[in-house]
């Protein structure tokens, strides 16, 4: 039995994420954390779902729980993140990785972490959307230069980082296929005369509205013809389901920093 620590328990991921584990054969959650100004610390994690009691008393340190169990996912904020890699790898447990938005010099120390410790790290857990990551690459790769490629998404109104993760990190992929770097190429902003669209750019755009909880396009464009990739969430339990497999996977690794294309087999 993989024992689980999920942080973030009283938010809407967290809670996804303990509701499926009560479900999922061979996982058990063994502990829970929030913040400490959460309503939440003090309350039994399976109550807060409206499961009746888990034994299993939601608490604000992570170093409270950490004889309790075998794999901390967490999905909370690029600085909470970063504070539990450390005490992670300080005691050899093992991650799972659902926070975007982190710096440079955070992804960095995760990359560091990886040295000592396993950790899945993704900026989508959905098993749908790394299929969208392998056939962006696909896309890109087989129609080339001679096509534009435009990525959109949308999200609920609350959430704080713009360009999404998920959609950067198909950013990143189609550029890679082109023989480009991300970076040198990606277009975030348009407004007023902006002129033509340069060519080989790769533009982004975000909405933010209402309770969406993800929708990710990539649009391949040229003379008469376009081509569409499209993932829409419809419920967070496919992002929990991704990152319960991503928590299994992980038990026969010791260290090493992997994704979801590893653990669903996609980098080949």
């Amino acid at each position: 039995m993989t024992r689980l620590a999920i942080t973030g328990a009283a938010g809407r991921m967290g809670r996804a994420l303990i509701e499926s584990a009560q479900a999922a054969p061979g996982l058990s959650v063994a502990a829970a954390i929030e913040h400490l100004a959460s309503p939440a610390v003090g309350r039994d994690a399976g109550e807060l779902i409206g499961r009746g009691r888990l034994g299993v008393t939601i608490v604000s340190s992570i170093a409270d729980v950490m004889e309790q169990f075998d794999v901390l996912v967490d999905f909370t904020s690029p600085a909470a993140t970063l504070a539990n890699v450390q005490a992670c790898r300080a005691a050899r447990k093992r991650m799972v990785i659902g926070t975007t938005g982190l710096t440079a010099e955070q992804s960095a120390a995760v990359q560091e972490a990886a040295r000592d410790i396993a950790i899945v790290q993704a900026p989508n857990m959905s098993i749908g959307v790394n299929l969208c990551f392998k056939l962006t690459e696909l896309a890109a790769r087989t129609l080339g230069a001679d096509f534009d490629v435009e990525i959109a998404e949308a999200h609920h109104s609350q959430k704080k980082d713009a360009p999404s993760g998920t959609a950067l990190r198909l950013g990143e992929v189609a550029a890679a296929a082109l023989g480009h770097e991300l970076s040198a190429c990606a277009t975030y902003t348009r407004q007023g005369q902006t002129g033509a669209r340069k060519s080989g750019s790769i533009g982004f755009s975000s909405i933010r509205a209402g309770d969406i909880i993800g929708d990710h396009t990539v649009l391949f464009a040229a003379p008469g013809e376009r081509i569409e990739i499209t993932h829409r969430a419809t419920s967070r339990e496919n992002f929990a389901a991704g990152a319960l497999r991503a928590a299994r996977w992980l038990m026969d690794r010791e260290r090493g920093l992997y994704d979801m294309q590893d653990v669903l087999g996609l980098n080949l």
